[in-house]
């Protein structure tokens, strides 16, 4: 079903902005009220507004990281335009604008909702990351580093967008170290590596799949179907099934996880009776074109 939403884009930029309220759940709920702070430009955004609260005596209840990290996104947007395209640009900026205005509304509640720092980081990790995974799967984004993780593996880079996130913030939180006590920076790690981690395995576009497919089916209208519709090139060999010494067709795609539904679709609609297998985490070298939508 999720695969059929994700065909209409949208559909995909709705899911998007249902991903960045999960988002700004995550860090309201379970990452702000441990006095934590997120990763990449959302955490930036925080260490910023912490500075200033303390120079500047702020409204009580104001927090102005939202707004913050759209100011700070503005340059970010420019990079989506220039590398990502238009249709990219337009998508991430209502993220971008989704996502502040989720930031700046939903409410941190005054006492924690787990006492224990380390299981807010996880569950706090696992939301925060699934919800940018799944903005990412739709071909959107909520700027950021996202941003800059998306064109560097637009660029075949062996950073993926949560391993670019990893570098940052290990920078960040350095930083964060130095101005504030290590307590906050080391359970500020922990959390943004669970987010790592999750957004890597939500985003599917950043895992490789082979995919054989065996057909008894030679009409060539099989594999010219698949690069049709899916843009992807195919290989085939002539085989022969060992128990029933009957003649098929061996093709092989490289394609993302992302696409691997629309894959079996487009073969089922040729060929209901061909056998499929798939294999997740290849390593993909070579002109292989990474999409991200």
């Amino acid at each position: 079903m999720l695969h059929k939403a994700l065909q209409n884009k949208w559909a995909r930029v709705l899911i998007a902005v249902f991903a960045t309220f999960l988002y700004a759940l995550g860090v309201n709920l379970f990452v702000v009220p441990m006095g934590l702070y997120s990763g990449g430009v959302v955490g930036l955004s925080q260490i910023i507004r912490t500075l200033l609260a303390q120079a500047v005596e702020l409204p009580a209840g104001v927090d102005i990281a939202g707004i913050l990290y759209f100011l700070i996104n503005i340059p970010v947007l420019y990079l989506a335009w220039r590398d990502l395209g238009r249709a990219f640009l337009i998508r991430t900026l209502i993220c971008v604008g989704a996502s502040s205005l989720f930031l700046s509304v939903i409410q941190s509640p005054a006492v924690p909702i787990l006492d224990d720092p380390l299981a807010s980081c996880l569950v706090g990790g696992i939301l925060c990351g699934f919800a940018l995974g799944l903005a990412l799967t739709c071909g959107c984004s909520t700027g950021g580093l996202d941003v800059v993780g998306l064109c560097l593996t637009k660029r075949g880079s062996r950073f993926t967008v949560g391993r670019f996130s990893l570098g940052f913030n290990i920078v960040l939180y350095v930083a964060c170290a130095l101005l504030f006590d290590i307590q906050t920076a080391i359970y500020s790690v922990i959390y943004t590596v669970f987010c790592s981690l999750f957004i890597d395995r939500g985003h599917q576009q950043n895992i490789n799949v082979q995919v054989l497919i065996f057909t008894k089916d030679a009409d060539p209208e099989l594999p010219r179907s698949i690069m049709s519709r899916l843009g992807r090139g195919v290989t085939y060999w002539e085989g022969k099934g060992a128990y029933t010494e009957s003649d098929m067709r061996v093709l092989c795609v490289c394609v993302s996880k992302f696409e691997v539904a629309e894959l079996q679709e487009t073969v089922r609609e040729l060929d209901s009776h061909a056998f499929f297998i798939v294999q997740e985490g290849v390593r993909i070298g070579g002109n292989f074109l990474r999409k991200i939508s």
